[in-house]
C-alpha cells in the first residue's frame, strides 16, 4: 500500500513550480515593456492551442461501440455546457477569485488570472494521466514534466495578469491531489489509463476546452471555458451509454 507521500508526491512538485513561477513573473513584469510581456502571453497562448488539438485528436480513437468518438465529445460538451451555464460555474469561479482578491488586497486582473490559470494547470491528459499513475503506482514521471511545463507557464501568465496565477496553487493541490489520492480506488477499474476509453474521452474534451483557453490568451475570442467543466464529468458516462446500447 502506498504512502501519503508516494501517491500526491508529484502534485506538491506541482505546486512548487506554480508558486516558484509565479514568484519569478512578478519579478520580471516590472522589468519588461508592455510589448514584452503580450509577447510571452502570445507565445503561451499559441502552445496552449497546439497542446489542446493534440489532446482532442484523442476523440477520433475512442471506441465506444457504433456512435463515433467526436459525436460522444460533442454531445458531453453540449449537454455539460448547458449545465454549466444553469448552475453558473463561471461566475461563482470568478466569485472565488473576487473572494480571494479581497482577502489578500490584490489587484488588476487578480480573479481573471486565477480562474484562467486554474483551468489551464488542471484540465489535461497530463492531470489526468500523472495524477493516476501517481495515484495507482507513485509513478510521478508525468506530473514531474507537467510540473516543469506549469511553472514557465505561471511566468508567463502572471506577466499579464498577477498575482491571481500563483493562487491557482491551491486549485491544483485540491484537484489534482484529489484525483492521486482516489486513483488507489480505481485501480481495479482502471487497468491502462492511456489506452481506456473512458479516459480518452475525457481527455478529448478537456482538449477542447484548452483550445477555448488558447483562444482566450490570443484575444480571439471570450469563451467561458469553465461553464463547460460538468463535460469531464460527462465523458464517462455518455462512453457507458454508447456502449450500452451498441
Amino acid at each position: 500500500m502506498l504512502d501519503f507521500w508516494a501517491r500526491t508526491s508529484g502534485t506538491w512538485m506541482n505546486v512548487a513550480t506554480v508558486l516558484v513561477g509565479s514568484g519569478l513573473g512578478l519579478l520580471l513584469r516590472h522589468h519588461l515593456p508592455l510589448a514584452m510581456q503580450q509577447i510571452i502571453t502570445q507565445a503561451l497562448g499559441l502552445l496552449t492551442l497546439v497542446i489542446g488539438f493534440a489532446m482532442s485528436r484523442s476523440l477520433f480513437e475512442v471506441e465506444a461501440g457504433l456512435i463515433d468518438g467526436v459525436i460522444l465529445g460533442l454531445l458531453a460538451l453540449v449537454i455539460g455546457g448547458l449545465l454549466g451555464e444553469w448552475w453558473r460555474i463561471e461566475q461563482k469561479l470568478m466569485a472565488i477569485g473576487d473572494i480571494i482578491k479581497a482577502q489578500v488586497k490584490g489587484g488588476g486582473r487578480f480573479t481573471e488570472g486565477f480562474v484562467a490559470a486554474s483551468l489551464l494547470f488542471c484540465i489535461g491528459p497530463m492531470t489526468i494521466l500523472g495524477s493516476l499513475n501517481n495515484g495507482l503506482v507513485g509513478d510521478n514521471t508525468l506530473l514531474t514534466l507537467k510540473s516543469v511545463m506549469d511553472g514557465l507557464a505561471s511566468i508567463a501568465l502572471t506577466g499579464s495578469y498577477g498575482i491571481g496565477v500563483g493562487f491557482s496553487a491551491i486549485t491544483v493541490l485540491l484537484i489534482q491531489g484529489g484525483l492521486s489520492l482516489l486513483a488507489g480506488g480505481l485501480s481495479a477499474v482502471i487497468a491502462d489509463p492511456a489506452t481506456n476509453p473512458f479516459v480518452m474521452l475525457t481527455t478529448g474534451i478537456g482538449g477542447m476546452m484548452i483550445i477555448g483557453l488558447g483562444l482566450g490568451l490570443l484575444e480571439v475570442a471570450k469563451i467561458r471555458v469553465a461553464s463547460f467543466l460538468p463535460a469531464l464529468v460527462l465523458g464517462p458516462l455518455v462512453v457507458a451509454i454508447a456502449r450500452w446500447l451498441s
